[in-house]
């Protein structure tokens, strides 16, 4: 009886391990060994930023990505009129109320890029993990493309290596090559791994680094907003809470020094 239940333990405790590993490795796999950047959270509410970022998203994203769970007109939210939008930022004759759906057929991107294309609705809530928050994921992702003539689409990437998206903002970044070095391992001496060293510029981009690295804030930002637009107001309306509970704390405490003053 005891081997059995032995047995049993042993069997459920690889199970469990398994289904640990099985959650963890997409997290692993996305990291690639690296460090997320840290997010300028502060770009969120920045509604010039935000705007930057919508356009960033249209002109670069929603051509093979779809955000099904938006609709354009919804970024009056963040100052933009339905006239601005229509002008701007709806390019294939669907109306200002509906959904930020993408005409590329399903079986044409499983045929082109061997997978259907993530919808970007939600991505910077799902991305989240042991690093960081998933703009923290993002931030780097967008960032830390590089050359490798390995690949099939010529790119690679640190933050997710052995990516199938080719670098779309390629043009406004320029094209980066990565350098590693082949170093002992510092656990095993007797091992040697390959180590990030850094980035060599091959092409300048239309934008300096700087302004890459803002102009990718901005799309992070519209990409963590649009994730949950109604973020701002339900912290603005959860501070209201937090000073009527504080006030009213102080009203109940007096009360009830008032009511019982009397009472021995």
């Amino acid at each position: 009886m005891k081997t059995l239940i032995r047995k049993l333990a042993l069997t459920l405790g690889a199970a469990l391990s398994l289904a640990l590993a099985a959650l963890l490795s997409p997290a692993v796999a996305a990291t690639g060994g690296i460090a997320w950047d840290k997010f300028p959270e502060k770009r969120i509410t920045d509604m010039a930023a935000l705007q930057n970022g919508a356009k960033l998203f249209v002109n670069y994203c929603l051509n093979c990505h779809q955000a099904a769970f938006m609709r354009f007109n919804r970024l009056r939210d963040i100052g933009l009129t339905e006239q601005q939008i229509k002008d701007n930022l709806v390019f294939t004759g669907v109306k200002v109320g509906d959904t930020m759906h993408v005409a590329l057929d399903a079986k044409d991107a499983k045929d082109w890029f061997g997978a259907l294309p993530p919808d970007l609705t939600l991505i910077a809530r799902s991305r989240s993990g042991g690093q960081g928050s998933g703009a923290d994921y993002i931030y780097t992702y967008l960032r830390t493309y590089y050359r490798d003539e390995t690949k099939l689409t010529g790119w690679n990437n640190l933050a997710f290596p052995g990516v199938s998206m080719p670098h779309v903002l390629w043009e406004l970044q320029g094209q980066q090559r990565a350098i590693f070095a082949d170093e002992k391992d510092p656990h095993d001496p007797a091992r040697t791994v390959h180590v990030f060293k850094g980035f060599e510029q091959i092409t300048p981009g239309t934008l300096s680094a700087e302004e890459y690295n803002l102009a990718v804030a901005d799309l992070v930002a519209f990409l963590q907003w649009m994730s949950e637009p109604n973020q701002g107001n339900r912290v603005r309306l959860g501070v209201w809470v937090m000073l009527f509970l504080a006030v009213f704390t102080v009203i109940a405490w007096r009360l009830n020094a008032a009511f019982w003053k009397d009472v021995k």
